[in-house]
């Protein structure tokens, strides 16, 4: 059985200001409910179960089912993409964040390419900044440990590495063979069982992202029973699917670390006249107000509403039909 498609629903299209995950437009569907707004920005590769999750968590947005805030402002890091040097330097100075977290590993790239960028970085932040990377998976163990040494030197200290290799176990292998913390972002997002991080003592930061775990109450029991400190991720998403995150943070009991939430500024438009941008390294906890204007400036061509309206079809569609 199918659910239908509802009429309320914005398509978006947003270039990026520098590549980044290999893309260069951000595309997405905004629906609107009782409670507000939702974003529904699954990746384009992701498979309809994939994507399942993602849905969950626009329609808990849209229906405005957020728990109460704990803070008002939620710190945040200036991300940067696999870029050169000075232009790794140039956003982290118009950033306004003391933490910065570095792409590396890059398909195409080499280590010298990291090592430079993380240099430019630390210079960018000063020493008392804080300078984390994220892999994506990319290496293997021995790999792995040779890297985040040689970008631990070139950081000048890091505060921890994302995700160095993909499976849990090489995690684990890594964090015992490192001095540098490791966090799990891929191997608790994309795992059949989350908690194994957990059971095989393979991190020490859990990195949640709020839609691609099916929203704002799923990532709290996660981060209740994980038992690790956690640091909320954004997917790139415009403000409104940033606030998601934001409200995430903003509910958690504690939050030892900056938050991955400054990506509005990846992007070189948004669908609120106010976007979520962080000042002094802050993010007020507020919704993201979508603005007729914005809206029009940012929407996608027929083809792709065409594209989203399909698949968002198919992945309403009732899993026990």
């Amino acid at each position: 059985m199918s659910l239908p498609v509802p009429a309320d629903l914005h398509v978006f299209s947003i270039p990026l200001r520098t590549r980044f995950r290999g893309i260069t437009v951000r595309e997405g569907v905004l629906l609107r409910g009782a409670g507000g707004w939702g974003e529904w920005s699954p990746f384009l590769e992701y498979d309809d179960a994939t994507a399942r999750p993602w849905l969950a968590c626009a329609e808990e947005a849209a229906a405005g089912d957020w728990p109460a805030p704990l803070r008002d402002v939620v710190p945040v890091n200036v991300t940067v993409p696999a870029c050169d040097p000075d232009r790794a330097r140039a956003i982290v100075r118009a950033g306004g964040c003391t933490t910065a977290k570095v792409k590396v590993a890059e398909r195409g790239q080499v280590l010298a390419d990291d090592i430079a960028r993380l240099e430019a970085v630390r210079d960018a932040l000063g020493p008392a900044g804080l300078v984390r990377i994220d892999a994506n998976g990319a290496w293997d163990v021995d790999g792995a440990v040779g890297a985040i040494r040689a970008l631990d030197r070139a950081a000048g200290g890091l505060e921890y590495v994302e995700q160095p290799c993909a499976g849990v176990e090489e995690l684990a292998l890594v964090r015992r063979r490192v001095e540098v913390p490791i966090a799990a972002d891929e191997s608790i997002r994309r795992a059949a069982d989350p908690y194994r991080v957990r059971d095989l003592e393979a991190a020490d930061v859990a990195v949640l992202k709020v839609q691609p775990l099916g929203g704002v109450r799923a990532c709290l029991r996660i981060a209740e029973d994980i038992g690790l400190p956690v640091v909320v991720s954004s997917a790139v998403e415009s403000s409104v699917g940033i606030a998601a995150g934001v409200a995430l943070a903003a509910a958690l009991p504690e939050l030892p670390h900056a938050c991955g939430l400054a990506t509005v500024q990846l992007l070189a438009d948004d669908v609120a006249a106010d976007p979520l941008l962080p000042v002094d390294g802050l993010l007020p906890v507020r919704p993201a107000v979508v603005d007729d204007a914005a809206l029009a400036r940012v929407a996608a061509g027929p083809d792709r509403v065409a594209h989203w309206r399909r698949r968002l079809a198919a992945v309403r569609q009732d899993p026990g039909a």
